[in-house]
């Protein structure tokens, strides 16, 4: 799974389990590396700003912030109904 350097960027922000070396897999548990309620919501707000979309209810779960992959995902989702 590829995603941008933005994406991995803001994602590590709310990681602090997850040490500067240590490589972002799509599979990594996000909730494992350190993602907490509050975190989700900070970075819910980053990935909203830096690529322009709405986080619809359905996406709001924890399913959604499970892994990497599974919110890039979603991410592409949310962007191409944005966006067309």
């Amino acid at each position: 799974m590829d995603w941008d350097q933005r994406f991995e960027e803001l994602l590590r922000e709310y990681l602090p389990f997850l040490s500067d070396g240590e490589p972002l897999s799509p599979d990594t548990g996000l909730r494992d590396a350190g993602l907490d309620s509050l975190g989700t919501v900070e970075l819910l707000g980053s990935l909203e700003s830096t690529y322009g979309v709405r986080f619809v209810d359905d996406a709001l779960s924890p399913e959604t912030f499970a892994t990497p992959a599974v919110l890039w995902a979603a991410l592409g989702r949310m962007s191409r109904a944005a966006h067309g």
